[in-house]
């Protein structure tokens, strides 16, 4: 029985910037994981999840393909990771397997609904690990991060890869996304195996050390929001309020910049201060783009925060789901906490979660 986790995320600071090449953004790793585990079989494979009881799928092995009952499926990212990662294996002369993949989720609330918290991207980290283990391939940090990237992206077809560097890296990072119209190039150019060890343009991940009196506080709408819609919402009005959004993209990488030298500094202060002002930034953002990232439970939240002394702002693409808080840890939230709770905004307990190996 082979085995492996990766944690969900939540970004920090820099989301809609952070899709094009070299802009950056501040994500963080959560101690809520997707567990994957494989385990070999001798006729007939299978991909179950407990969340998808319903859903589950089996396949069987013709030569070196996968080939699918005829259903519908929800692991679209489950077997993207599987395609790639044995056209990985299949390059270093192994020879294919049947097996059993067990995936089971965290990342969503006790009655199905997402947080927010990436888990398309840990699935897609915790597979690749798995089945890397399974096979007895060579596996680094950076070889799981770009495996997964470009598995993630054959199925989303947009974001900046930040959620998988979350979950490959763990704690706090610094991400700045490389370019994807390179990707796709060097798809057709490169080897794999070649591929997953050059360096890639613009790609930049950078652990960082957060201030001893910061605390995250994470709070949940209860409404769960689709990124890749969002993004591709923003995307297409971007086209049509260029000058407007090139300010955006120069302003939210000084802001980064700004918060990044305060982690370095070890500065609170220096790091809500930019927390509030890039929130102030994706409201621009949508009133330029005419897209709501910002809900009205996420601006009662932001508020409500901020009379207590703390920095908020949205998490990720908005529209519903997380909003992070950034407060003094040697100062008692309490009231805060069982304000948010009044106003329906649920604070989920979750922790950062530090990788020190390949889990």
């Amino acid at each position: 029985m082979i085995s492996a986790k990766a944690p969900g995320k939540l970004y920090i600071a820099g989301e809609y910037a952070v899709v094009e090449t070299g802009n950056p953004a501040i994500i963080v790793a959560l101690d809520q994981f997707v567990n994957v585990t494989i385990e070999k079989s001798e006729k007939y494979g299978s991909i179950v999840s407990k969340q998808y009881q319903d859903s589950s799928i089996q396949w069987q092995r013709r030569g070196g393909e996968i080939v699918l009952d005829n259903r519908d499926n929800t692991f679209n990212y489950i077997l993207s990771a599987i395609r790639l990662t044995e056209e990985y294996a299949q390059s270093l002369g192994c020879n294919m397997e049947t097996y059993h993949l067990k995936v089971n989720s965290e990342l969503d609330s006790p009655d199905g609904k997402k947080y927010g918290l990436g888990s398309s991207a840990a699935v897609t980290v915790a597979t690749i690990n798995a089945l890397c283990q399974f096979y007895e391939l060579p596996l680094t940090k950076d070889r799981l991060f770009k495996l997964a990237a470009i598995a993630h992206l054959d199925v989303q077809g947009n974001g900046s890869l930040g959620d998988i560097a979350a979950s490959v890296y763990g704690g706090w990072i610094a991400y700045r996304s490389f370019d994807r119209e390179w990707l796709k190039s060097a798809r057709y150019e490169e080897d794999l195996t070649n591929l997953i060890d050059i360096p890639w343009p613009e790609l930049d991940i950078r652990p960082l050390t957060p201030p001893t009196d910061l605390k995250l506080l994470i709070g949940w709408t209860g409404s769960p929001a689709s990124t890749s819609r969002l993004v591709d919402k923003v995307a297409f009005k971007k086209g049509q309020q260029l000058t407007g959004y090139h300010k955006f993209l120069q302003a939210s990488s000084k802001c980064l910049n700004d918060i990044i030298s305060g982690f370095e500094l070890n500065n609170l202060e220096k790091i809500k201060l930019g927390i509030t002002h890039n929130r102030q930034l994706l409201q621009k953002l949508s009133r330029l783009t005419q897209v709501d990232i910002e809900t009205p439970l996420l601006t009662k939240m932001c508020e409500i925060a901020e009379r207590h002394q703390a920095a908020a702002k949205t998490s990720g693409a908005g529209g519903g789901d997380c909003g992070i808080m950034i407060t003094d840890k040697t100062v008692s939230d309490t009231q805060l906490i069982a304000e948010l709770q009044a106003n329906g905004v649920q604070i989920l307990p979750l922790a950062v979660h530090m990788v020190t190996d390949l889990d």
